[in-house]
């Protein structure tokens, strides 16, 4: 519609501003020295919810950080959509690696380089800026409400409390979330699913202090040795997973499926200039779309023991520590794989260690039926500002909130996610395209319109 796009037009460089002071807090949820900070991001996407013209906005406390709830309700027997997002962060580092700080926010070619530019600050604020267009055009035609969480990042721990104890307050017709990523700006797609989750940390010890690695080193078993040979353990020469029972519950891609996913584009040799390597590496007999969308995934995320420090020290550890995460597809339970991957990594330790291993959080998988209202709506909505109908793919991360969602509150899902998986999301240098922050305010007004129409 015209008047949305001169709305946006005239107020472009304010949205962009903005999103940018949000992006100079440093919300990081996983670092209690952030918990202020956390405070301070929460009140900021009140104050933006409440200038965009929602007409009730609280934040609410949790065990952990606090959620913001807003809402525009123009008639309740009108469709409600849930905006569903987050204003946490990942930490920054390591930081060294970044080519500006990374909570002072710095434009690039055209991309905002700063932590949560895309994950998920800059999408979850074009969400806010949809708002402000619907109100001030005088064009909302459904009734809109907000559940941002400072949470995610850590495996949402107090939002399944918050959502069975406020299901009425959360009521909705379908959930819609920005925290997903697209192919390109000239070939738009929509996820249909995101993988679950189980992270893990393993603690190896050995002797019972740090011993000099001359008078004991082949006497005694080094946990470092010991727990890189357990994890090289975990894969065979195909890549595929060892450990007994991963993939019992896999539901197994049809070949209708995958030749879906193959018309999605794929450049072998831009895919690996981008990241720097010389070959590609998987399980055996998928391609690459198919390794990190439809086949479940066991990766080590950290690995550490023993010195680190400047210089050297001839010391035989004590302990070794590494951090693993599972990701999971259909019909795999978090909790299940827990145990399982768990359960292993006890049963396979040498008598000459002990092995501890807990749980840092967990997830579900999710799919979007490509049936559903929410999902025609997304896909009109794509199809009319891109020109082209969108290609439906399966996201390789996990956004744990999503089976929680339809389980309390019995509606469906769906992404409209507007990042690039080369937004570099957890890593150094994470980036925005600017021009994709704006085709999503552009974007998500027709969904709103097309899902009240279909409804």
């Amino acid at each position: 519609m015209n008047a949305w796009k001169e709305y946006q037009e005239s107020n472009k460089e304010r949205f962009l501003n903005e999103m940018l002071d949000l992006l100079r807090i440093p919300s990081v949820s996983a670092k209690s020295e952030h918990k202020n900070d956390m405070i301070t991001c929460a009140e900021a996407v009140k104050a933006r919810l409440l200038e965009a013209g929602a007409d009730k906005v609280d934040i609410y406390p949790t065990d952990g950080h606090p959620i913001v709830y807003g809402e525009k309700i123009i008639d309740p027997t009108k469709p409600t959509v849930l905006v569903y997002g987050h204003y946490d962060v990942q930490p920054a580092e390591p930081l060294d690696l970044w080519n500006s700080p990374p909570f002072e926010p710095t434009i690039v070619d055209g991309k905002v380089f700063a932590r949560g530019s895309c994950d998920d600050k800059g999408q979850m604020y074009m969400h806010i800026k949809v708002l402000e267009t619907l109100v001030k055009t005088n064009t909302l035609e459904n009734n809109i409400k907000f559940c941002i969480e400072g949470e995610e990042e850590i495996g949402s721990p107090n939002l399944g409390k918050f959502v069975s104890t406020h299901k009425e307050l959360l009521k909705a017709d379908c959930v819609l979330i920005s925290d997903s990523a697209m192919i390109s700006l000239d070939t738009p797609s929509i996820d249909i699913g995101v993988r679950g989750l189980s992270y893990i940390e393993v603690e190896v010890t050995g002797p019972n202090r740090d011993l000099h690695s001359g008078v004991y080193g082949g006497a005694v078993a080094n946990p470092i040795t010991i727990l890189a040979k357990m994890i090289a353990s975990l894969h065979d020469e195909n890549n595929h997973i060892t450990i007994p029972g991963f993939y019992d519950d896999v539901v197994v891609a049809t070949a209708e499926e995958r030749a879906l996913m193959a018309k999605a584009p794929f450049d072998e040799n831009e895919f690996k200039t981008d990241l720097g390597i010389k070959e590609i590496w998987g399980e055996k007999g998928y391609t690459t779309n198919e390794r990190t969308g439809i086949r479940p995934t066991l990766e080590l995320n950290g690995i550490w023991g023993g010195y680190t420090g400047e210089g050297a020290k001839t010391v035989l550890p004590s302990k070794a520590f590494a951090k693993i995460s599972a990701r999971l597809v259909p019909n795999q339970s978090s909790d299940k794989i827990t145990d399982i991957l768990i359960n292993h990594l006890q049963k396979i330790a040498p008598a000459n260690v002990t092995v501890k291993a807990s749980l840092h959080h967990g997830g579900e998988p999710y799919m979007t039926p490509i049936d559903s209202k929410a999902y025609q709506a997304a896909s009109k909505a794509m199809e009319t500002t891109f020109g082209v109908a969108p290609i439906p793919v399966r996201g390789g991360g996990s956004i744990p909130i999503c089976a929680l969602f339809e389980q309390e509150l019995g509606i469906k899902i769906v992404f409209m996610g507007f990042g690039l998986d080369s937004d570099n999301l957890h890593s150094p240098n994470e980036k925005f395209n600017i021009a994709n922050f704006y085709k999503g305010i552009e974007t998500i007004p027709y969904f709103h319109k097309y899902f009240t129409e279909l409804s």
